[in-house]
């Protein structure tokens, strides 16, 4: 399906004159989008379409970053969440999608940076994080965000539910204790749940981030149920404030893996900053 709707996306555009020609690369394995992003020359392409999920936009976006690129891009959603493209209403239907691609309407979005690396959607660490990994494709396929839910409570019940000690430093806030999660979001949509950080916006120079403090299992069922809702925000088990800039770091002995945009990425201690407007989004 995913082969045909790139197939009829191209013929399209061809069709009605809105490309003239195209290259198509097709990963196969992890880097490889990364590498198509950092290395094309500027005077090779005049637009960038990627076909994919959070991790394969993840990557695209590095390489851009990385090799300083203003090409303009379209993210046409291919994964099983897909996040950000969430939170933007980019289009699945490939007529709608071509559509926009032929108004070319572009908007300038904010990009967060977690030590040396890019993320388009979202930096996370402690419980949960790695439950992206872990869900069967085909069970976040039919279950979605419910996917994410259900793995995560089985996982409430093993060792994983445990609390670890974090202090994160910014000028809006400081939080020094013993934490379940941390999430730093450019989106409203996180993990299936469209409104994790419902005052987030992808182009004010801000991140949003969200903290569930160290609580047990009866007390957590709640707010992973007002989190479906974007309820969860005013519960005095969360913390919910907006940054440019924050310092990350946990107990010398803990080690926490930075979820970047659904991918794992290096231990913690981090510094996150935004880069504002740095990437020219095709939207509808």
């Amino acid at each position: 399906m995913l082969q045909k709707n790139v197939d009829k996306i191209i013929d399209r555009l061809l069709t009605d004159k809105i490309i003239s020609n195209a290259d198509i690369i097709k990963t196969q394995g992890a880097g490889d989008a990364y590498q198509a992003a950092r290395h094309f020359k500027p005077w090779e392409a005049n637009l960038l379409i990627v076909v994919g999920g959070d991790g394969t936009v993840n990557e695209i976006v590095n390489g851009l970053a990385d090799g300083s690129h203003a090409t303009p891009l379209a993210i046409y959603p291919a994964g099983t969440v897909n996040d950000f493209a969430s939170a933007l209403k980019l289009p699945r239907d490939v007529t709608d999608f071509c559509d926009m691609i032929k108004q070319m309407k572009t908007r300038s979005v904010d990009v967060g940076r977690a030590g040396s690396h890019h993320f388009l959607n979202v930096a996370a660490g402690g419980m949960l994080t790695d439950v992206a990994y872990k869900v069967p494709s085909e069970a976040k396929t039919v279950l979605g965000k419910l996917a994410y839910l259900i793995s995560g409570a089985i996982d409430l019940q093993s060792q994983r539910f445990k609390p670890v000690r974090i202090q994160m430093v910014s000028k809006e806030r400081t939080v020094n204790e013993d934490i379940l999660l941390f999430v730093v979001s450019n989106s409203k949509s996180v993990g299936g749940f469209r409104y994790l950080a419902p005052k987030a916006s992808v182009s004010d120079g801000l991140l949003d981030v969200l903290v569930i403090h160290k609580q047990n299992v009866f007390e957590l069922m709640p707010v992973l149920m007002q989190m479906m809702n974007g309820d969860h925000i005013t519960n005095n088990r969360i913390t919910y404030f907006q940054t440019s800039h924050i310092e990350i770091i946990c107990e010398e002995s803990c080690k926490i893996p930075l979820d970047l945009d659904g991918e794992q990425g290096s231990n913690l201690p981090v510094t996150i900053d935004v880069n504002p407007k740095s990437l020219t989004l095709i939207v509808p």
